[in-house]
């Protein structure tokens, strides 16, 4: 089976990408399964309820979120109604949502896991600890499991990959919007990119208007961040997971 991620899709030219992309995309790729990272959806912070329509009626199956989760007061009420987004799992358990959810494909049942980093990053609950935990109760009811790692830190994302190593089928990064040049599958069939990069402006700081951005760091003023303008790119990765052994078989990065 095929399961399609897509980075951070960043504010409307982000959204906008999607629109035009995504379900084309899916086709091409014969992918099953399209996890969509939105967290940044709602101009570049948060996702509201029209952002999780839009993205759920152009392709996604399940959206991922993570440290701009709260950003946006719709988030309660779409966790509240059950919807098919997640949030970071090493949150506090009493937070609203939940950090896995399985996703029943007919043929295939997919578990997935939203977990969040710790450097640079809120302190929360051990994200090795927690992913651990999320992972052995997936494994009651299914036996591919991809996780989304919602980091800063390349060394972090990496050795949280090794420790899930071989126990599910995917690792991939989000949160820097830079998508890496490292896709591999590991030692125990765990495929994994350290992060899968960003849907939004590709001349920007982040998807965010670069003259914005450089002032906030030459000046060190909390200057409002403003969404940029201009051409646009989608950006993720293909996974090839074989539902016999839950062992990834291929990775390919995706450009669009």
């Amino acid at each position: 089976m095929k399961i399609l991620a897509i980075g951070d899709v960043v504010a409307k030219p982000g959204r906008e990408c999607i629109e035009r992309h995504l379900r084309q995309l899916k086709r091409e790729t014969e992918a099953d399964l399209c996890i969509v990272n939105g967290e940044n959806a709602a101009g570049g912070n948060g996702i509201r309820r029209s952002d999780y329509d839009l993205l759920m009626a152009n392709g996604a199956d399940i959206i991922t979120t993570g440290n701009h989760v709260w950003g946006n007061r719709d988030i309660v009420s779409m966790f509240d109604d059950g919807l098919s987004i997640i949030r970071p799992g090493n949150y506090p358990p009493s937070a609203y949502g939940t950090g896995s959810m399985i996703v029943d494909l007919g043929r295939y049942q997919v578990g997935v896991i939203n977990l969040m980093g710790r450097v640079g990053l809120e302190p929360l609950d051990c994200p090795f600890r927690v992913g651990e935990q999320l992972v052995k109760e997936l494994k009651k009811e299914c036996n591919i499991i991809v996780v989304d790692f919602h980091a800063e830190a390349t060394s972090e994302k990496l050795a949280l990959a090794n420790y899930l190593d071989g126990s599910v089928s995917v690792v991939f990064g989000t949160h820097t919007h830079i998508q890496t040049a490292d896709e591999r599958i590991l030692p125990g069939g765990t495929g994994y990119l350290t992060d899968i990069g960003m849907t939004g402006v590709v001349h920007s700081v982040l998807g965010m208007d670069v003259n914005v951005a450089v002032e906030r760091f030459v000046n060190r003023m909390n200057h409002r961040y403003v969404e940029a303008q201009g051409e646009t790119e989608l950006r993720g990765a293909l996974f090839t997971v074989d539902p016999a052994t839950g062992k990834t078989i291929a990775v390919e990065r995706i450009v669009r």
